[in-house]
């Protein structure tokens, strides 16, 4: 798990892990080996050894972002890996101070071209999830939201609820007890579609027709791992995903745990291909250099 324990990803990871020991009866234990933007918990399953033994719980960002951010990453996530299976969906969520005047992505549009340059918007850094999106809202809506780029989730919530900052993004599971305590407004969901847990608040899509991102998470092997050691990792976690308890848990983690075509091998090499063409186009689009 290239991320700390205890957040949502890893909560995640410790559920599936726990189901996999008891039903292929053979302890998974999980090692979280966060730091450097996913890089550190990334590179040595890349580096493991292909007996079957070692899987990547891999983030989005470790696949899709870092291969256009990184000048020189240490791993190749197309020849290093082989897909097991898409996992989950992550659900962000685009919120505002509560003293904010807008309650709606149009109106915050509106409110921000008013006096350009005016609203801040806390994310976890210009080449990580939450600022591409940011920087993707600004390309598309044209608007000049200054991005304030924060070392940890909690001061980036913290600056937003004291009006330091007056917008931020963050995953659904950690701005729920906020929204729910009334102290930050959601006015705007990424991705295509709206999210169980916030049924009443619109897709930013919906507004903003060039902006679809998500983050999302999914099972890697070490590239030459045996295929048939691959396609049971992956029948047992397809199955474990429609248990009612999995499906009842992840929403309130921030996560649609529905991936289709996605949860197989292949439809999971897919869809990852897929990912890397459409970010890599969006990152392009807005002229962030690889560091």
């Amino acid at each position: 798990m290239p991320q700390a324990a205890g957040n949502s990803p890893d909560v995640l990871c410790r559920i599936i892990a726990d189901k996999l020991s008891r039903t292929l009866g053979q302890q998974f234990v999980v090692e979280n080996r966060p730091g450097a933007a996913n890089v550190v918990g990334t590179q040595s399953v890349a580096r493991a050894a292909p007996d079957g033994y070692t899987f990547l719980f891999a983030t989005s960002a470790s696949l899709v972002t870092n291969p256009y951010t990184f000048k020189n990453l240490s791993y190749d996530p197309v020849k290093d890996f082989k897909p097991v299976a898409m996992v989950a969906k992550s659900n962000h969520v685009l919120l505002v101070n509560k003293d904010v005047k807008a309650k709606t992505l149009p109106e915050l549009i509106a409110l921000e071209k008013s006096v350009p340059g005016s609203l801040s918007m806390a994310v976890d850094g210009p080449r990580n999830l939450s600022g591409i999106m940011a920087q993707s809202i600004n390309k598309q809506a044209g608007t000049k939201f200054v991005l304030v780029p924060y070392n940890t989730i909690s001061n980036a919530l913290q600056d937003t609820i004291a009006g330091r900052a007056q917008t931020t993004i963050q995953s659904a599971s950690v701005a729920d007890p906020f929204i729910k305590e009334g102290s930050l407004l959601p006015i705007a969901v990424a991705g295509t579609k709206r999210i169980p847990s916030l049924p009443d608040v619109p897709a930013i899509s919906e507004t903003l027709k060039g902006v679809d991102l998500q983050g999302w998470f999914m099972v890697m092997a070490p590239a030459t791992t045996p295929a048939d050691i691959v396609q049971k990792l992956s029948s047992e976690i397809a199955r474990i995903l429609k248990e009612p308890d999995v499906q009842e848990r992840a929403p309130t983690l921030g996560f649609e745990v529905d991936p289709g075509e996605a949860v197989t091998p292949d439809g999971a090499k897919k869809f990852l291909e897929a990912e890397l063409a459409a970010t890599g186009k969006v990152i392009r689009e807005l002229g962030i250099e690889p560091q």
